[in-house]
């Protein structure tokens, strides 16, 4: 389905879990979902300004903003990061997004709302470090699956039709009021 209806792209139909002869956080297809990697942008949560975290009027300075391969997340601190993919959900299926166990078990959270029906463009990614000690994230890497539900029939409204406020995002989105 994702390959025939254009859902992700790019596609990637295989568990990819070497990259160049080196071993790679898997990405691609896999049993009943797609594993998503990361792109090398982040937005990582930081004090310098004082600036209070408001979601109806965000502060952009609550960021500090990395491009790499890599990025380090301080102790019990917070990144934001988008998929290297570009979804475009049918409007029949819900797509709702876990962690890899890999960074799981590093005490890193992913969390990502579900992707509803007819919702379009690359997810935006939020890493929680939960532990005591800083946390490394790789970019172009496998760092969460999404699984897709899909119904017997198409959704009554969807986000497109409400014109929902991240319909067609690119990069990392912050929040919007």
């Amino acid at each position: 389905m994702a390959q025939s209806t254009d859902m992700i792209a790019p596609f990637v139909e295989d568990q990819i879990r070497m990259v160049e002869g080196r071993k790679v956080i898997s990405y691609g297809t896999s049993s009943y979902g797609y594993d998503v990697r990361c792109a090398d942008q982040f937005k990582i949560f930081t004090n310098i300004h004082s600036a209070m975290v408001d979601p109806k009027a965000f502060d952009s300075r609550s960021f500090v903003d990395i491009r790499g391969n890599e990025c380090i997340i301080p102790p019990n601190s917070f990144a934001l990061a988008s998929t290297v993919e570009y979804f475009k959900i049918p409007r029949d299926v819900l797509t709702i997004c876990v962690g890899k166990s890999t960074y799981a078990r590093c005490g890193i959270i992913v969390n990502v709302t579900p992707l509803e029906p007819e919702w379009e463009g690359h997810v935006t990614l939020e890493f929680s470090n939960t532990t005591n000690l800083p946390a490394k994230i790789y970019a172009f890497e496998g760092v969460a699956q999404l699984l897709f539900f899909q119904s017997d029939e198409a959704c009554e409204v969807s986000y497109k039709g409400k014109e929902g406020k991240y319909q067609g995002q690119t990069g990392v989105t912050l929040p919007r009021a």
